[in-house]
């Protein structure tokens, strides 16, 4: 909750208009979101996380059949294809994939006739993974659809692949890169690895977001410029803020004091989640708190980094404190399934 707090003032910060002395209207939809996810997480805790587990498949179809709906019918913007809109808010099923997923491949491994390190194991494994990988790339959103892989990797540790295996996959990945690079990736993408690189390179185009992000970072000092005295968020300079790159407004407003603070939060989450894996009563519930966090902290870990021109621009909020409604929703359904299993560990 205090992250949601944080995240509310600075969506409010970043769509502030000095001009009018009042925030966009992100603020009241942020709020929103906020509001139908405690709603979520009180149903995904009151629920058995058995029963998720037993309806996963049907979960699991409809996931795909909203994904599917999504490419024939979702509403565009930016040039993407990825939200239903509902009138209030505009839904993004693929924020849900991850929760979907980590619920699937848990109630996959916790029945013995699979592992993970079985032909049908790695089969099942791929499907499960594969099928919303690829729907939500097509919309396009590499970057939503890259947060499934450690779903997947931090469930199959758990469940007992072999290190070598996850070595294998390591180097595999790294000889795969340049082909990637060269033949799987659009040309947008490619140009962002790219000014990742050499952000000079093009400082106005392509380099631009990382450049300001960096910017807006070093700008904070100490303690900061104060709330609402940000000059790159104020002054627009630095490109969807609110969004993407709120961690950067975070650190120019509130300093390094504000940052540490922050990571702290995020910190506990983490730590605390993975104390609910620790404590579940059966592999299911471990399994499954163990793919919502994997999740989770790539997310905070990849977007903060990026924040700080460490890693390419890319698609990812910052869960909790970036603005977007079904981003909101989603992270606190999958805390309301770990607190789920956390609270069940003494049943029967």
């Amino acid at each position: 909750m205090l992250l949601c707090a944080i995240g509310v003032t600075m969506v409010y910060s970043t769509t502030y208009d000095p001009r009018t002395g009042a925030a966009g209207v992100e603020v009241s939809k942020q709020l929103l979101a906020l509001g139908i996810g405690l709603v979520a997480f009180i149903v995904m805790l009151s629920v058995d996380y058995r029963w998720f587990s037993d309806s996963s498949v049907a979960i699991f179809v409809g996931l795909l059949a909203l994904l599917g709906y999504v490419l024939l019918f979702g509403a565009i913007g930016g040039g993407a294809r990825r939200w239903i809109d509902l009138g209030v808010f505009d839904l993004q099923p693929s924020e849900f994939a991850r929760i979907v997923v980590a619920l699937a491949l848990a109630t996959l491994f916790a029945d013995r006739r699979w592992g993970p390190q079985t032909p049908g194991g790695w089969l099942m494994t791929a499907l499960i993974v594969g099928l919303p990988f690829l729907l939500i790339a097509q919309q396009p959103d590499l970057g939503t659809a890259v947060t499934l892989l450690p779903v997947c990797l931090g469930i199959l540790i758990f469940a007992g692949l072999q290190l070598r295996y996850v070595a294998v996959l390591v180097v595999v990945a790294i000889l795969s890169a340049p082909v990637v690079f060269l033949y799987g990736l659009e040309d947008y993408q490619r140009q962002r690895v790219s000014s990742f690189l050499d952000p000079e390179q093009d400082a106005r185009g392509a380099g631009y977001q990382q450049l300001q992000a960096q910017i807006t970072v070093g700008s904070g000092g100490p303690t900061g410029k104060g709330f609402l005295q940000g000059t790159q968020s104020q002054y627009n300079f630095l490109p969807v803020a609110h969004n993407d790159f709120v961690f950067s407004v975070l650190a120019e407003e509130q300093g390094f004091l504000g940052v540490v603070v922050a990571l702290a939060l995020y910190l506990f989450v983490i730590l605390r989640g993975l104390d609910a894996a620790r404590l579940a009563k059966d592999r299911l519930g471990t399994y499954l708190v163990v793919g919502v966090m994997s999740a989770f902290a790539f997310q905070v870990i990849y977007n903060i980094a990026m924040s700080q021109g460490n890693a390419p621009v890319k698609g990812f909020t910052l869960p909790l404190m970036s603005y977007g409604g079904s981003s909101v929703i989603a992270t606190l359904a999958a805390f309301g399934l770990v607190l789920n299993v956390r609270m069940r560990r003494f049943t029967n």
